[in-house]
């Protein structure tokens, strides 16, 4: 039998049947509802309201994710929650995923260029009945005679489009060569002329990769993490960085952590596929917007390198996972790979290829490789902690003689949000910010984008532990205190401290941190210490001897440093 479900205040609404979830039902009509966990029910975010009608009866996992309080007032959990007539359900704001804060912006560093893609200004000799030479073969010997490149072929889509386009260009070009292979060939700008051809006098003009053309070859760079995905559009020329941007990975509609996405890609018949297809939305989303942002053609993407965990290079890249979820955790492969990128699915040129980086082990990956690279100068030679937080933190130790050893610990979720009672993602309207002042108690806090609350995120739920804790409301070992004070009550047996009141005229359930979010926290931040504490204890290197300590990764930087040393996350180095 099939209902009508009306889902208030979004004004959308369809049939539903009794043996489907609200949860389906929802998502089958674009309602991107929350659901951490894939819809597995331990998550506690798809939160709606039943106003009219019934549902199913309330489950236990309802009753200890929710509470009597909230099933009382009809809210239930979407994946839970079955249509037993027609019904109206309202939608929290929290419970819809809306877009998160993603940071793109940080710590740049000066290298020496070496793209693996370069440009050349060249002037392709006319054939004639003398030299009836073909145009790729005179392309080929110019640019071996004339820069001394080793280049034996050209691309396809290039000899399908090479003749007219010397025609049309007067012989004159920019041939963007990758290896020994010409994968586009591209008009100069108005304003510059290209290299003679070979036998005249005139010097030849430098490569494009030493000063950018107005239609020079760009770059794309990805950080494909697993909550969101960051995105550059860089200058091959200058290595400067032209535009960035940032989304939400669209995986996290089949679970927020890696291992409910590789569970979900086992179980479900179309599931690989689906995780696979969304990761290349997701990227083809950020480059598209990168590319409209600066005016440039796709086309002009003709390099890119993708980084991401190792679950998230093997979903991409359609690797089988299942041997990632088992000891010894071995992934599909660890080498560096070059795929052309139709192989990976990149809306770039179809001749530029894709470089992903190499993967560590099984959970340390080419994220972690990249964040290596990038902070290369601040730890060589050098007694080093880098680690990268994330749903998981890869934790790295780097020794003056060279040696670099790593670590993955499981420490993420809370950090995200995750298994928190009020936890959200960094979108608009969460917590980011608490302070408990010394002098009366009194709790202050900054939302994202000075929004009502609408949930605590990671820094958030971080800041508000090692407040609690100096505030001396939580013990050392971590428990509530009781008459410590105002804002901490009970509530079914369970102590928890009231951040934000509830206020029913907004259909805002308020923000409060429990007993059990304390405790997600501490296991969180005590695995990221025991990551630390193994790799100074494996090679017998003293705390007093760590001269860096490196943060990195988007939940890194927004981190209270102080605060973080407060609970025991990081170690009492010196700030």
């Amino acid at each position: 039998m099939s209902h009508q479900v009306d889902f208030q205040p979004i004004g959308r609404r369809g049939p539903c049947a009794e043996d489907e979830s609200l949860l389906q039902a929802a998502r089958r009509l674009g309602i991107e509802l929350t659901s951490d966990c894939g819809g597995q029910g331990i998550c506690g975010q798809c939160v709606v309201r039943v106003l009219e009608g019934r549902a199913s009866q309330a489950t236990w996992a309802e009753q200890d994710q929710l509470g009597e309080a909230d099933l009382a007032a009809g809210y239930r959990l979407a994946y839970m929650a079955y249509p037993l007539s027609n019904l109206k359900a309202g939608v929290p704001a929290t419970s819809l995923s809306v877009p998160m804060r993603v940071q793109v912006s940080g710590y740049e560093s000066t290298i020496a260029l070496a793209p693996a893609v370069r440009a050349y200004l060249i002037r392709v000799p006319r054939p004639s009945l003398e030299e009836p030479h073909a145009d790729a073969d005179s392309l080929l010997a110019q640019l071996r005679t004339i820069f001394d490149v080793d280049v034996r072929r050209c691309a396809l889509p290039v000899l399908q489009e090479l003749s007219p386009n010397l025609r049309a260009w007067n012989w004159r070009c920019q041939a963007v060569v990758r290896g020994d292979e010409v994968i586009a060939v591209l008009p100069l700008a108005e304003t510059e002329d290209a290299g003679p051809a070979a036998g005249q006098e005139k010097e030849p003009i430098p490569p494009v990769a030493h000063r950018l053309a107005a239609a020079a070859p760009l770059g794309l760079a990805f950080d494909l993490g697993s909550t969101s995905i960051a995105g550059y559009l860089v200058d091959l020329d200058s290595g400067a960085t032209l535009a960035a941007r940032g989304a939400m990975n669209p995986q996290i509609t089949y679970g927020e952590d890696i291992i409910s996405r590789m569970v979900h890609a086992h179980k479900s018949p179309d599931g690989a596929a689906n995780l696979r297809q969304a990761a290349r939305e997701g990227l083809n989303h950020v480059a598209t917007a990168l590319c409209q942002e600066t005016g440039v053609d796709p086309a002009r993407a003709l390099d890119a390198v993708v980084v991401g965990n190792t679950a998230m290079h093997h979903l991409l890249l359609g690797l089988p996972t299942r041997q990632l979820t088992s000891a010894p955790f071995v992934p599909a492969i660890a080498a560096s790979l070059d795929l052309l990128a139709g192989e990976v699915g990149l809306a770039m040129a179809p001749t530029g290829y894709a470089h992903i980086l190499p993967n560590i082990a099984g959970f340390v990956g080419a994220d972690h490789v990249a964040m290596l690279l990038a902070t290369e100068e601040e730890w060589e030679g050098r007694t080093t902690i880098a680690l990268d937080i994330g749903t998981n933190t890869e934790i790295s130790l780097t020794l003056p003689d060279g040696r670099i050893s790593s670590v993955s610990c499981a420490s993420g979720p809370a950090f995200e949000g995750y298994h928190i009672k009020d936890g959200t993602r960094a979108s608009p309207g969460a917590v980011e910010r608490v302070w408990v002042r010394p002098a009366d108690g009194v709790v202050e806090m900054n939302t994202i984008g000075d929004l009502p609350p609408a949930g605590i995120c990671g820094s958030g739920i971080l800041d508000a532990v090692a407040q609690l804790q100096l505030a001396g409301v939580l013990a050392e070992s971590g428990r509530l205190q009781p008459d410590t004070h105002p804002a901490l009550r009970e509530t079914n047996g369970q102590r928890e401290f009231v951040l934000v009141p509830p206020d029913p005229t907004e259909d805002r359930r308020g923000v409060t941190i429990t007993q059990h979010d304390v405790r997600e926290i501490q296991l969180a931040k005590a695995s990221i210490q025991t990551g630390v504490e193994l790799l100074l204890a494996q090679h017998e290197v003293p705390l007093d001897r760590v001269e860096r300590f490196i943060i990195a990764g988007a939940f890194g930087s927004y981190i209270d440093i102080p605060n973080a040393i407060a609970i025991g996350m990081f170690p009492a180095l010196p700030l």
